[in-house]
């Protein structure tokens, strides 16, 4: 016998668990299936931000910096360290119970707001009347009937032609966290954030990271002022980059993997490592949806076809997250999954997709909202820009991190913002605040107005508002 729900969302990742809670927030009977496992067997919510991106990600990044700060800063403070050592499986265990801390949470919440969850794969079966039957297939099968539907099921790692992932030699991100030991040698395809993320953990450890990048420039999407300011950080580090490479055939072995490569020159060059990494994009997850068996439209790249509402071209079915256009981006996923939740509930769902902040969290970390320089020329739109660099800021002097600079770009009439670009200590929460600033319509001279304590990494915002007037009162 069938079950029925208001709505049936399908995929636990960001979009998904948080469009399950707040439709059940909202009244609406709800259920999630998701097919996640842990090593277990048991469901492991989250997607895989939770399982093998974001989270787990940003603990091997903490791990590791902490071991770069006891090996080359520690002695600034006159703190002194002796046999240095770092245990790769205790530092991943640590990793694994942050996951599972986060996975045992997402659980917590589903039975605290009244989601019903079905551990397994789900899939369209047919429309019926009023909705539409969903399969699940997992340990169980079930067939559930909604009123509605949410497909968030995602995006999956790209491979390289003719190099798929095996996980111990050529590695997605899901490998890249894995790695039983420090390589001696590591190659990167893909100086994105992954890349980058992964690239820095494993060059923190002792690993000698080579970067190959098919695009002729470094962070080509981000502001090419601060792209040129970390890139000097990252080259400084040790990291070794490449542009305008054409990867050939990947060969890999027992022991390691070749990499032939034409360079920016037209010259051949063979790169060996012993492991490597390919982060090269990713691809939306529709494996086993089975759209077809209801007439779900897919675009020729494999994404649900959306409009901006997120609705598709099914009446009652909507889609979120990575399986749709936009960034792929958890908090973009997140705040798509909460307004359609609230549409299904006849309220007005809010996603600004000019205020999504975008952050890579190497060190220094790298965060942006709105447009770039580079953008406001493209568009012929006048501009004015201030910068405040971190070397100048009290804070970051104390921290003995002054790399980067804050930049803000302002609308030559109106003074609105319109871009704000960060390199540097903690830009990850720093670009908090100009995100709302943005999403308020506020001015430079707004930010610059308001009072920030003192010493704090956040006067440096200030600063650069102010010098977007020319009157920085620090530099």
């Amino acid at each position: 016998m069938s079950k029925t729900f208001d709505v049936v969302v399908i995929g636990g990742g960001p979009g998904g668990y948080i469009a399950a809670i707040r439709a059940a927030q909202l009244g609406l009977a709800t259920a999630c299936i998701d097919d996640w496992k842990n090593d277990k067997g048991g469901p492991a919510l989250g997607g895989t931000c939770t399982n093998v991106g974001c989270i787990p990600s940003k603990a091997l990044l903490q791990s590791s910096e902490n071991y770069e700060h006891a090996a080359r800063h520690f002695g600034d403070h006159g703190i002194a360290v002796k046999e240095l050592s770092i245990d790769v499986a205790t530092m991943l265990r640590r990793k694994n119970t942050v996951v599972k801390q986060n996975n045992d949470g997402i659980l917590y919440l589903f039975k605290k707001n009244k989601v019903t969850f079905f551990h397994g794969r789900g899939s369209f079966a047919k429309a019926v009347d009023g909705g539409y039957e969903v399969s699940v297939t997992g340990t169980a099968a079930e067939t559930l009937v909604a009123r509605q539907v949410i497909v968030a099921t995602g995006s999956a790692p790209r491979a390289l032609p003719g190099a798929p992932f095996d996980e111990d030699r050529v590695l997605s991100n899901d490998g890249a966290l894995r790695i039983p030991a420090v390589p001696a040698r590591l190659g990167v395809i893909g100086s994105g954030v992954i890349g980058l993320e992964m690239g820095s953990v494993w060059r923190r450890l002792g690993a000698d990271v080579t970067v190959l990048e098919a695009l002729p420039s470094f962070l080509g999407a981000a502001d090419q002022q601060v792209a040129k300011e970390a890139y000097k950080a990252f080259i400084k580090q040790g990291l070794k980059f490449e542009f305008g490479v054409k990867v050939g055939e990947v060969k890999a072995g027992k022991k390691g993997v070749s990499v032939a490569y034409t360079n920016d020159k037209g010259a051949a060059v063979t790169l060996e490592v012993d492991r490597l990494i390919v982060s090269i994009g990713r691809v939306p997850h529709t494996a086993g949806l089975q759209p077809e068996a209801v007439g779900l439209k897919l675009d020729d790249r494999g994404f649900v076809v959306v409009d901006e509402q997120c609705r598709t071209n099914l009446p009652g079915v909507w889609a979120v997250g990575d399986v749709v256009r936009g960034p792929m981006l958890a908090h973009k996923a997140e705040e798509e999954g909460v307004a359609v939740a609230e549409r299904i509930a006849g309220q007005h769902g809010h996603v600004n997709f000019n205020t999504i902040p975008w952050v890579i969290y190497t060190s220094p970390e790298i965060a942006w909202v709105g447009q770039t320089e580079e953008q406001l020329k493209a568009a012929g739109r006048a501009y004015r820009a201030g910068s405040f660099p971190f070397m100048a800021n009290g804070r970051a002097r104390a921290l003995g991190d002054t790399t980067g600079l804050v930049k803000m770009l302002a609308d030559a009439a109106t003074d609105e913002i319109l871009g704000v670009h960060i390199v540097g200590p903690y830009a990850s929460e720093l670009i908090s605040e100009a995100v709302v600033a943005m999403e308020f319509k506020a001015s430079s001279e707004d930010i610059a107005r308001i009072c920030h304590a003192h010493p704090s990494l956040s006067e440096a915002t200030k600063e650069a508002a102010l010098a977007v007037d020319k009157r920085a009162l620090n530099f």
